[in-house]
C-alpha cells in the first residue's frame, strides 16, 4: 500500500476513534449525573452501575484501538506497515483499507 494512503487511513481512523472517545466521555458524565439523581429517588440502583461498567468497557476498547493505530503508525515509519507480524507475509490492501491497524492476515487471526 502506498505510504501516503496508509497514513491517510490511519489518521482518519484515529480521528474517528478520538471523536468516539469524546462522545463516550460526555455520555459517561451524563450517566454519572443520572446515577446521582437516581440515588435521591426510589429506583433500581443496579442500572446505573451496569451502565457505568458498560461505559468503562467501551472506553477501554476505544483506547485499545488508539494503541493499535499508534503501533500501525510506528510500523509505517519503520517501513514495515502492511506486513504480518506473525508470518511476515504482505497484508492485502483490501484488509488494510478495512482495518488500517491490521497486524495479521485474516487466516492468522484467532
Amino acid at each position: 500500500m502506498d505510504p501516503a494512503r496508509a497514513h491517510e487511513l490511519i489518521e482518519g481512523e484515529r480521528e474517528r476513534i478520538k471523536e468516539l472517545l469524546t462522545y463516550s466521555a460526555a455520555e459517561r458524565a451524563a450517566d454519572l449525573e443520572a446515577a446521582a439523581d437516581a440515588r435521591t429517588s426510589v429506583s433500581d440502583s443496579a442500572s446505573p452501575l451496569a451502565q457505568e461498567l458498560l461505559d468503562d468497557a467501551v472506553a477501554e476498547q476505544l483506547s485499545a484501538r488508539l494503541a493499535a493505530l499508534d503501533r500501525a503508525s510506528e510500523r509505517l515509519r519503520a517501513g514495515i506497515y502492511g506486513v504480518s507480524l506473525r508470518s511476515g507475509r504482505p497484508i492485502p490492501d483490501e484488509r488494510l483499507e478495512a482495518d488500517p491497524a491490521a497486524e495479521l492476515l485474516v487466516d492468522e487471526v484467532g
